[in-house]
This record gives C-alpha cells, structure tokens and sequence, in this order.
C-alpha cells in the first residue's frame, strides 16, 4: 500500500506550515512537513509516538528552532519568534504534562493567563470556562497541587481558552485520564469545535478524533504520509493498520 496525499480543499487558512525541518542536535527529525490549519476547523497530527507530531507542535509555539521551511500565522510569518510572542499572537497551547501552576488556586491559574488582545466578540472568562468545565467551579480554590489529573488537564484547557486564542492547540489532552474524565474532555472539545474554534489536536484515540476533526496528517518518521478528511481516514484501513496500529 502506498500512502497518497490528499488535495482537499481548506477553510480560508489560519495556520500554514511549509517545509518544517528540525533536529534535536545532530538527529533530524522533521524533514519537510506540510500541513495547515483552516480558520474554524479542527485538524489532527496522527502517528506513533516519536513520528514527530509534538516536536511539529514545538515549532509552531517557538520552543524549539526550526532549521528550514516557514511557519505563518494569517499570513503573517513566526517563524523564530520566542514562545510568548507566539503566544501573544494568538496561538493557546495545552501542553502534555499540563504545566499548572502547583501554588496557585484554580482561579488564580485561570486569572494568570486571561487576555483578550484579539477582541474576541464573546470572549472567554471565568463564567464560561466554569460552565464548561463544573468541577473547577467547585474546586475553584484549591491549589493546582491538590487537584487530581483529571482535574489538572480541565484547568489546563480552561487556562488555554482564557487567553482566547485564535488557535487551541492540545497535546496528548486526554492521555493517562479515566474514561469518565476523558469524555468529559472530548465533550468540551466537541463544543469547541462545534462554535468555530480553530484546533490542532494530537492524541491517540482515533474514534473521538474521527467524530471531531475536519482533516487529518498522518505523520511516520518526521514526514506526512497522509492527508485527508474523516470519511476518507474511515475507508482507508490500511493506513490506520500501517501508520497508527499498534
């Protein structure tokens, strides 16, 4: 079976990314990757672990140098920025691992990051990040290292969306979670994605990600191998079996 790319046509792009090369000292690990995000749509980086999906994502958020092809934001490039202009720029990442702040309360977390710099119409603040997202309401007080995992990863995407992003990235959202929490997180995502937020998200289960993404790239070996749409992902067995079976 060889893998074809596909040539869907997009949403008017928000996020393009061109002929992304990178290494980690001397080993390269990205070797030409393309892909782009559409404004209000939700895209996948698909693969196993250490294809190159979260180093792609460093890149785009300025933590670590890309050594070849270009990063544009609206057309505008960012390439070599440092990771709080990205972020200033509109790009709200949800980190594996979470990164809270351990003593800070969940407000106070919350409250650190809050930013509306791009005038969002309806912007995100502690009321609806709470409505989405109950038990930090009721946590709201405690400190980030008294909150479970779950609870964590919640505060996490809240801190994301109070600094309304023009694009919401998640990294392994849901990894190590419970099932009860992890459909609690593809619930909010699935709003998300469902009011026009535009997101790149990586994680390892396929059936959710094939419910809320408009496209997929599929990655092996620091390149796209694939590229196409969720109907298309759904046919196509044998790249699910070669690329993300494991």
């Amino acid at each position: 079976m060889s893998a074809q790319l596909s040539n869907d046509t997009v949403a008017p792009r928000l996020l393009e990314v061109e002929g992304l090369s990178a290494s980690y000292g001397r080993s390269r690990v990205l070797h030409g990757v393309d892909f782009s995000v559409g404004r209000g749509e939700a895209v996948t980086l698909l693969g196993r672990n250490g294809m190159g999906k979260s180093t792609c994502l460093k890149c785009v958020m300025g933590m670590l140098r890309a050594q070849g092809g270009d990063i544009r934001l609206d057309g505008q490039s960012i390439r070599g920025r440092p990771s709080h202009m990205v972020a200033r720029s509109g790009i709200g990442l949800v980190p594996e691992g979470r990164q809270v702040f351990p003593t800070l309360t969940v407000e106070e977390n919350l409250l650190a990051t809050a930013a509306n710099r791009h005038r969002a119409p309806e912007p995100y603040g502690l009321e609806r990040v709470y409505e989405f997202f109950p038990r930090l309401r009721e946590r709201r007080r405690n400190m980030g290292n008294q909150l479970s995992g779950g609870e964590q990863q919640m505060l996490a995407i809240g801190r994301a969306l109070m600094t309304n992003p023009r694009l919401l990235i998640l990294d392994e959202a849901t990894e190590g979670l419970a099932p009860l929490v992890r459909e609690d997180i593809w619930r909010v995502l699935r709003r998300l994605a469902e009011s026009g937020m535009s997101m790149i998200v990586v994680d390892k289960n396929l059936g959710p990600l094939l419910d809320l993404a408009h496209r997929h790239y599929v990655m092996e070996k620091g390149r796209v191998v694939w590229a196409g749409d969720s109907p298309s992902l759904r046919q196509d067995a044998a790249v699910v079996e070669e690329y993300l079976g494991v």
